[in-house]
């Protein structure tokens, strides 16, 4: 779909007999829109609040903005200019994983959990914190070898509850093939934390011969997620008991290390693979429409989603599509090999539920487009603004 076409399909009028009428001036004004667009997402980041807010946690446009102007700037390097969730690099005079002494290379990630209540249906912190830095890991192609974790605790945390949340750690660990390594403990003043913060790092080695990013995705390439979206945003937000809904939905944390290796052994058409976090689907489009300056259309239609979701989305006035995962994955794959992608996806029982639902296209460049069940078409953008309360 050219920027034209996009233009002239979002801004189509109806007459009065029902036919669709477009005007020149109609698509010129749609043309300045969507160049506004693109030269606000190419100016240079800067934070413009004093004070940081809840938003620039959010994963939206606030929290790109933040680590763009400030982490960025600051820290600015090759590996972290990627803006992946983890680093790729390799370690000269350490063997590979042939021990043939060529180096190893190696992802390393970081990343920190605050989620609350810290006890919710399908799981915990302490299994989150394993699971989340895993799939950063594998997203990168890599296999999840050694975690790190540090508590910070709050003054009167039941010992019992620590003991939970490091049994269920420990537990995930071993399903996930992970050993923790290290670690460290801060106790902070009562008031001073949600009873449990939790940090970890993660070291993993690529054994493959496979560069993946967001900015390598393609014109032809199509867009398939690993199952229903938005059950671990949902379930937080349910389980707080202040909505007075009740479901049976559960977090759908779930380490990805193997759905990824089974879709990487079947095709080497994968272009880009992100855990669908913070944010959810629609800021990793973002991201990779960005990146790699393409349009990425999804068919609102064919996106996997619980009615459970669908119906709390609806009543809480949200968007499913920016509710955050924490058990799946988008896999941007070459057009020619989305069928053999699909296929392994599904041989897999994370991926039991997996769907094709978008492509990628060359206009208009950096946007994110939605064909919407009514046959509308809609630019999907950031998050702005903290409209979800804190679920990772």
């Amino acid at each position: 779909m050219s920027t034209a076409e996009w233009a002239e399909a979002a801004v189509a009028d109806h007459a009065a007999d029902g036919e669709r009428v477009i005007g020149s001036e109609h698509r010129g004004r749609e043309q300045q829109v969507l160049d506004r667009i693109d030269k606000a997402r190419r100016r240079k980041a800067r934070v413009r609040e004093e004070r940081i807010t809840l938003a620039h946690g959010a994963g939206g446009k606030a929290t790109h903005t933040l680590i763009e102007a400030v982490f960025l700037e600051a820290f600015r390097n090759p590996l972290l200019e990627r803006m992946e969730d983890q680093a790729v690099f390799t370690v000269d005079g350490v063997n590979g994983a042939g021990g043939n002494g060529a180096g190893a290379r190696l992802a390393f990630t970081t990343d920190s959990y605050v989620v609350s209540p810290l006890f919710f249906p399908g799981g915990d912190i302490g299994e989150l914190a394993v699971n989340g830095t895993v799939n950063d890991l594998a997203m990168s192609g890599a296999r999840p070898l050694h975690l790190s974790a540090g508590f910070i605790l709050e003054e009167g945390l039941p010992v019992a509850d620590l003991q939970r949340i490091v049994a269920s750690m420990a537990a995930a660990a071993t399903a996930a093939g992970v050993d923790i390594v290290t670690g460290d403990t801060k106790v902070v003043e009562r008031g001073k934390a949600d009873g449990c913060f939790i940090n970890t790092a993660g070291i993993g080695v690529l054994e493959r011969d496979v560069t993946l990013g967001a900015d390598r995705v393609r014109p032809g390439d199509v867009v398939l997620v690993s199952g229903p979206i938005g059950d671990h945003g949902v379930t937080i937000m349910l389980a707080r008991g202040e909505l007075d809904i009740s479901s049976d939905i559960t977090s759908d944390t779930a380490p990805l290390a193997g759905l990824v290796d089974t879709l990487l052994s079947a095709t080497d058409g994968v272009r880009c693979l992100r855990d669908a976090t913070r944010g959810g689907v629609a800021t990793i489009l973002n991201e990779v429409a960005v990146a790699s300056d393409v349009a990425v259309v999804v068919d609102e239609a064919a996106v996997p989603m619980r009615t459970e979701v669908r119906g709390a989305s609806e009543i809480l006035g949200i968007d499913p599509l920016y509710v955050a995962c924490e058990g799946r994955m988008i896999a941007i794959v070459d057009g020619a090999q989305a069928e053999a992608a699909l296929a392994a996806l599904r041989s897999h029982p994370l991926g039991a539920g997996a769907a094709i639902i978008g492509e990628v296209k060359a206009d208009p460049p950096t946007l994110v487009l939605l064909r919407t069940e009514f046959g509308g078409t809609r630019i999907v953008d950031m998050l702005i603004g903290d409209p979800l309360p804190r679920i990772c």
